[in-house]
């Protein structure tokens, strides 16, 4: 297995089985973002004030709702807790959807707190089972400003170091300090294009952004 795709839960439900529809067949594992369910999650936290570990819990529990969701839309995809279930799956010739949740509470590896989303989560299971990390998201990567502004440009690469300085973009804000942590690239791209998702995969030109660990 070469690469984890992290589907974003702003393409929940037409554009993530479109997409997870179109990657069957590739030696790939899938992680669903969170999606209305963490916003909601998010949007109680700032209103009552949960614990950091209450809500930061209860957000990976909601992408484990939505990977459950999405495996079931898919035939041909399967939900899973496990990293060594995942490795049979793909055996089956089946695409693994992993249900995080287990893994992150067993080992809990990243800060609690809203700057850590799936994006970081990804991240990190990416580096437990050492494969690159292609974020699908709904537009087409990381761009000079708002992406809602016209005068927005895409940006083809750009190191994370110089993320950190962009504040709001299509990752969490604690992504680009784990790629420099860990020296690692990650790759994003528009997930309502599912041949752009697989042309990154099978390393073809295609529209994204790689964004540099160096």
């Amino acid at each position: 297995m070469e690469w984890i795709v992290k589907i974003g839960g702003s393409l929940f439900p037409h554009h993530a089985k479109k997409l997870l529809e179109n990657l069957l067949g590739e030696d790939i594992m899938i992680i669903a973002g969170g999606g209305e369910f963490a916003n909601k999650i998010r949007e109680y936290d700032h209103e009552l004030g949960f614990s950091d570990t209450a809500s930061h819990e209860a957000a990976i529990l909601s992408m484990d709702i939505m990977g459950i969701l999405l495996a079931d839309l898919v035939k041909g995809a399967e939900a899973t807790q496990t990293i060594k279930e995942a490795k049979k799956i793909i055996k089956d010739g089946k695409i693994p959807v992993l249900l995080p949740s287990r893994i992150l509470h067993y080992l809990d590896p990243l800060k609690h707190s809203w700057q850590v989303t799936s994006d970081s989560i990804a991240f990190y299971i990416s580096k437990l089972m050492h494969t690159k990390l292609l974020i699908a998201t709904d537009v087409d990567g990381i761009y000079t400003i708002d992406p809602t502004n016209s005068e927005a440009r895409l940006i083809n690469e750009i190191s994370a170091k110089k993320l950190l300085t962009f504040g709001e973009t299509a990752v969490d804000e604690e992504l680009p300090k784990l790629l420099l942590k860990y020296k690692s690239d990650c790759y994003v791209a528009n997930g309502k294009h599912p041949q752009r998702i697989l042309s990154l995969i099978k390393s073809t030109d295609t529209i994204y952004t790689r964004i540099r660990g160096d």
